[in-house]
């Protein structure tokens, strides 16, 4: 297959994947917009005016990247599970594996998609933030690397749960399960600063802490966690899914079977 034929095929499944999420905007863009302002209408505005400040920000500040980054991963994973099971219980996925198609080309087309979805409701997301809060954008380019590569792991992420998928149940357990509880207890709300020690060593386990900390660098300056480390995670974390889920498809794992 010559490259061009792989750029036409690659650039076919990104629009599809994209127009996908877009036909239905009411269902996929609007209603994390709506989450994110009753999120600062309770916890910033109303909980947060009994805390006081953390890191001498308010607490509407210090939330909103936490809450933009949460968006972003629950978006970007959401798109790409239920984009690649619904290819598998339609069968048409069969399609594209009876095709010349590289499964480098397929991977990168759906995790475009998912993509395309995290980052588009990332910037709804923190337009709606502006509306409550200020942000300051210390590190513009870190920050855009940061979403980027989150929004990508998580791509991967779902995709890899879309091949494990027997039914449209399977595709609700890790995000209800494992995604939300490691979500909130990232620091979205908190400085793990707060947390008595064990729980403060405790949270060092969970991935998505490095993520949202990292982020938060970007826009405010201020993180709990060395951003070196953060980001050699998040980079780290991207490469294995993406190693794993190209793995996975060259096998044929959950869709050839």
């Amino acid at each position: 297959m010559s490259l061009r034929a792989q750029f036409i095929a690659l650039q076919t499944i990104l629009i599809k994947e994209t127009l996908r999420f877009l036909r239905i905007w009411i269902q996929t863009i609007l209603p994390p917009a709506v989450t994110t302002a009753l999120y600062f209408i309770i916890f910033g505005k109303l909980i947060g005016a009994q805390l006081g400040p953390v890191e001498g920000l308010s607490y509407s500040q210090y939330i909103a990247p936490g809450l933009i980054m949460m968006a972003v991963i629950t978006n970007s994973y959401s798109n790409v599970v239920s984009s690649f099971y619904s290819a598998k219980f339609q069968r048409h996925i069969e399609e594209m594996l009876v095709s010349p198609l590289p499964n480098v080309i397929l991977l990168l087309g759906f995790v475009g998609g998912g993509l395309a979805r995290g980052l588009a409701v990332g910037i709804v997301v923190m337009a709606v933030s502006l509306f409550f809060t200020d942000l300051h954008w210390q590190h513009p380019l870190f920050t855009f690397v940061i979403i980027v590569l989150t929004a990508m792991l998580f791509a991967l992420a779902g995709l890899i749960n879309g091949i494990y998928a027997k039914s449209f149940d399977d595709i609700s357990v890790i995000p209800t399960f494992v995604l939300t509880p490691l979500i909130y207890l990232g620091g979205i709300f908190y400085s793990i600063k707060m947390l008595p020690p064990f729980w403060q060593q405790a949270s060092l386990f969970n991935p998505i802490l490095y993520m949202i900390n990292a982020f938060r660098h970007g826009i405010l300056g201020i993180s709990d966690i060395d951003i070196r480390l953060a980001f050699t995670i998040i980079l780290l974390f991207t490469a294995a899914l993406f190693g794993y889920s190209l793995w996975l498809l060259q096998r044929g794992t959950g869709i050839r079977s």
